[in-house]
């Protein structure tokens, strides 16, 4: 298991706390210059903040206090850069054994066997112009394991190959990572890419850590407005919670809506909600749909538009002044329903998708 706390004032602001557990991957997400690449480059030791304390596997391998911290060479750290960082004038064999060689661990494991792990066997005797961006990127990872690593840091090792290649990757680094009983870390600006790969995501913003959790927790739930910004959440709106009946309920414009948990929070108090678009649950006109009665909105389709099989659908919400929901539904439901823009059409807000948060 790998914890880090890292605080630093300047050159650049750091206030970040993060975990990762053995077998897990935890991807840092956020936006240019927030901070992603330094955490790694501290873990790596190629950077030092100027407090905390970085503890691997029990081992500290950083503390500001204790005045500790321990060299890049005895931290048993496997990277893969952005670019990949291949020698070119060397073959893939050569690439690996150069690492191999400068390697003290008994029981190495050999330059094919760590081919065969990334699926190149056959590729030795190239050189890395002769392979395509996704070949390079797998010598990159077999190179990093080749030193036996107690944790994988991947520097968006995605984002130099095209999409087609990179789904073929995302399988292969998803197969990689059950056989690996170490923690991963993956720095990316896609969050598709995180929710798709890793166990837990850090949001990180100008130096902090905002939120770390599951992807259906950060990027559902977020804890505040601040994280749901980063995290690209749809359909934020301010609203006021009342007391009705004993029992806190949402009031945003004409609407009262009921909520799943508003336990941390009291009557009269002005917070912000979310709801993702695939929770918002379409009346449908060729049939109807259970939980049509719960928190009921009207609106005008005011645009939509469809990619692999999704559509989302932009509605502007009667008795608001103007504000919008969006919804994404399979395409088959939307053809079957003729949504077209301009029709006005009825949909529920589950009470338990609805995520209550501070500003």
């Amino acid at each position: 298991m790998l914890k880090l706390k890292l605080k630093q004032t300047e050159p650049t602001t750091l206030d970040v706390e993060l975990s990762c557990h053995t077998g897990e991957l935890l991807a840092l997400v956020g936006p240019s210059g927030a901070g992603k690449s330094t955490v790694l480059r501290c873990i790596a030791g190629l950077y030092s903040a100027q407090q905390g304390v970085i503890e691997c596997k029990g081992h500290i391998w950083f503390d500001s206090v204790k005045s500790k911290n321990i060299t890049p060479q005895q931290r048993r750290i496997g990277m893969v850069f952005q670019n990949y960082a291949l020698f070119p004038h060397l073959s893939v064999r050569e690439n690996i054994q150069f690492v191999l060689d400068a390697d003290q661990q008994p029981n190495k494991p050999t330059v094919d066997q760590l081919l065969e792990k990334v699926n190149l066997t056959g590729l030795s005797e190239r050189y890395p112009k002769q392979l395509s961006g996704g070949q390079q990127q797998r010598v990159a990872i077999a190179r990093a394991l080749a030193r036996q690593p107690e944790i994988l840091l991947l520097d968006e090792p995605f984002s130099a190959v095209d999409k087609v290649t990179r789904r073929k990757l995302y399988l292969e680094l998803n197969t990689l990572r059950r056989e690996l009983a170490i923690p991963m870390i993956l720095v990316t600006h896609d969050l598709d890419e995180a929710a798709m790969l890793a166990d837990q995501i850090c949001v990180i913003h100008q130096g902090k850590t905002l939120q770390q959790g599951t992807p259906e927790h950060v990027l559902y739930k977020p804890k505040n407005t601040a994280v749901a910004k980063q995290v690209d959440a749809r359909n934020v709106a301010s609203a006021m919670l009342v007391d009705d009946e004993s029992q806190l309920k949402l009031k945003w414009n004409d609407y009262l809506f009921t909520v799943g948990d508003s336990s941390k929070f009291k009557a009269n108090e002005q917070i912000n909600w979310t709801i993702s678009p695939a929770k918002i649950l379409l009346h449908q006109r060729v049939r109807a749909s259970r939980g049509t009665r719960e928190n009921p909105v009207t609106g005008t389709i005011i645009n939509k538009m469809t990619l692999r099989g999704i559509t989302t659908v932009l509605l502007e919400i009667d008795n608001t002044q103007g504000q919008q929901l969006q919804m994404d539904l399979p395409e088959h439901v939307a053809m079957r329903n003729q949504l077209e823009i301009g029709e006005k059409i009825s949909v529920s807000l589950l009470a338990e998708a609805i995520h209550l948060m501070i500003e």
